[in-house]
């Protein structure tokens, strides 16, 4: 590498920005085709920067597993640990990405910028969105401001801990609620809303690297006319046995509003706890995070289903 060059490592994992179409008819493609080598070709890449490519995995994100999530952390800590790395960038499937860039913000917490990026549409579409969108990344990653796990989407910047997929179909899917975007990327021009903030991280990445599985956590959602037959039946060992799933060790209430929960839901959140599943409580709503307080019988995390999931998921690892 050239001196006065900074290196950016571009991890590809698949996802719709590696997508082709399939047929004539539209909207029908199949995601993670294209290798990430050839996703770069033609995206311009920031003045000064030389970029090296590694394939960790090529799958539809919506199939997103803990191989995968290992074999990411495994390149990501390899990488990181390089002096004359300035950066990652990660191209991701849209339809998991808030999980992977929470996962790696817990278990990484980066000085270095760790950017996820993807993409609505597939590689071969006329309108294709996927090399603007790593073209910003690279921008984001090469940025001496930036540290942490990012996502870059639509020109937005957006942290990990709040970022979620919004909407199913618009080139603008991504939002952080009320926590509010990072910053922009404007004509490959990288501009800060607020500083980034590290946290500490919240569990062992050697944990999850030696794990054969993680505890099975289960997400439930409060609405109207519940009932507890279901959460019942996800807890039951014998109806785990029957499956040759192991048996459920944590659950996530989605409540309503502000983490409500319909009475049967409780009720049977109450007998699941008593047979020593642990439960955490969260809303189904979009924008405005439960605050834990003092006392709760079922205790709150500040984050979405998804992500106080994953987090209930390393606190019972580690346990």
């Amino acid at each position: 590498m050239q001196a006065g060059t900074q290196k950016i490592v571009v991890l590809g994992t698949g996802g719709t920005i590696a997508g082709l179409a399939q047929g004539a008819a539209p909207g029908r493609y199949r995601a993670a085709q294209k290798p990430v080598d050839e996703l770069l070709a033609g995206v311009v890449v920031p003045p000064g920067v030389t970029v090296q490519v590694e394939q960790v995995a090529q799958i539809d994100s919506k199939d997103m597993d803990l191989a995968v999530w290992q074999a990411l952390l495994k390149a990501c800590r390899v990488h990181l640990a390089q002096a004359d790395v300035q950066g990652l960038v990660i191209t991701h499937g849209t339809d998991t990405l808030e999980e992977t860039a929470w996962l790696l913000q817990a278990l990484l917490a980066p000085r270095q910028s760790v950017v996820l990026t993807c993409a609505m549409r597939p590689a071969d579409a006329p309108d294709a969105d996927g090399p603007r969108n790593l073209a910003d990344a690279l921008a984001v990653a090469a940025d001496p401001k930036a540290q942490g796990v990012l996502a870059v989407c639509a020109g937005r910047i957006l942290g990990a801990q709040s970022v979620q997929k919004l909407h199913s179909s618009r080139l603008d899917a991504f939002g952080s609620g009320e926590a509010g975007d990072m910053g922009r990327v404007r004509q490959g021009q990288v501009q800060w809303l607020r500083a980034c903030v590290v946290p500490a991280p919240l569990a062992s990445v050697e944990a999850v690297l030696a794990a054969s599985a993680l505890p099975r956590v289960e997400i439930v959602l409060s609405h109207a006319a519940a009932s507890g037959a279901h959460l019942d039946a996800l807890v039951d060992p014998d109806t785990a046995a029957r499956h040759g799933v192991a048996p459920v060790r944590g659950l996530v209430l989605a409540g309503t509003g502000g983490g409500t929960l319909h009475h049967e839901i409780e009720a049977a959140a109450r007998r699941a706890q008593a047979a020593g599943v642990r439960i955490v409580r969260t809303t189904r709503c979009a924008d405005g995070w439960l605050q834990p307080r003092a006392g709760d019988e079922f205790p709150a995390l500040p984050l979405s289903p998804v992500k106080a999931r994953l987090a209930l998921m390393l606190d019972l690892l580690g346990r």
